[in-house]
């Protein structure tokens, strides 16, 4: 990928750019935390997350994820992204996207997990930029195409990235360091060091990557206000 001009990354920032500047979006995407990496005994799934997002009474739209089908970096599934709202409904009409059930799309999400990727709603400000912003996707996203994440880590632009309401927090006394969840984290938030994994929770997203490959449930999804960044 290295550090040379790309268009395509650079046409995205620059409108989210504008749009920021302007105050119609306070973020492009937002990452949303996987269903399995929360412990829903203990907590309550704030009303932003994925399934809540889905069941809203708008159509679900399915399509190929535009950042993968343009790079083709990598053999991750390409008919992930879910439209949402207004999208939806305009793509469905057009039929560049199909209607999906709420069943249909939880099975997308279930794959898209099992194969290490991360979840992210997408913003753009509303209808005629009068009813403020709105979720008009919620794709399943890989760091070598997403443009997003790539924005994210080539440009240092975490402003663009909002974090999940959960981040994820240790047991260390359980930890076996066999370094599963140093290679499900798409954010750098886990490395190993001289055979014991590490681990920095101020790069941690919330993404639930890490918590549901744990093999001694070291990790756990908490809600981000109950903890502090060190």
């Amino acid at each position: 990928m290295g550090n040379h001009p790309d268009p395509f990354l650079e046409n995205r920032m620059s409108r989210h750019d504008q749009w920021m500047k302007a105050g119609d979006i306070s973020h492009a995407s937002k990452i949303i935390p996987i269903r399995e990496s929360i412990d829903t005994r203990q907590w309550v799934l704030p009303t932003d997350q994925v399934l809540t997002i889905l069941k809203g009474d708008d159509p679900i739209g399915l399509t190929d994820c535009i950042c993968r089908s343009h790079y083709q970096r990598c053999d991750h599934p390409l008919n992930v992204c879910l439209l949402l709202n207004s999208i939806a409904v305009k793509e469905i009409k057009k039929e560049t996207a199909g209607q999906i059930t709420f069943d249909e799309a939880e099975k997308v999400l279930k794959n898209a997990h099992e194969r290490g990727l991360v979840h992210l709603t997408f913003y753009m400000p509303g209808p005629d930029y009068i009813l403020g912003p709105e979720i008009y996707a919620l794709c399943s996203c890989c760091d070598c195409c997403c443009h997003d994440l790539q924005i994210l880590k080539q440009y240092q632009r975490p402003d663009l990235v909002a974090r999940s309401d959960f981040i994820a927090s240790d047991e260390i006394d359980t930890c076996i360091h066999c370094g599963q969840c140093v290679e499900r984290c798409v954010f750098d938030a886990r490395w190993m060091s001289q055979g014991e994994m590490i681990y920095d929770s101020t790069k941690c997203y919330g993404c639930g990557l890490c918590a549901t490959t744990c093999p001694t449930e070291t990790i756990a999804m908490q809600p981000v206000e109950t903890l502090r960044y060190e």
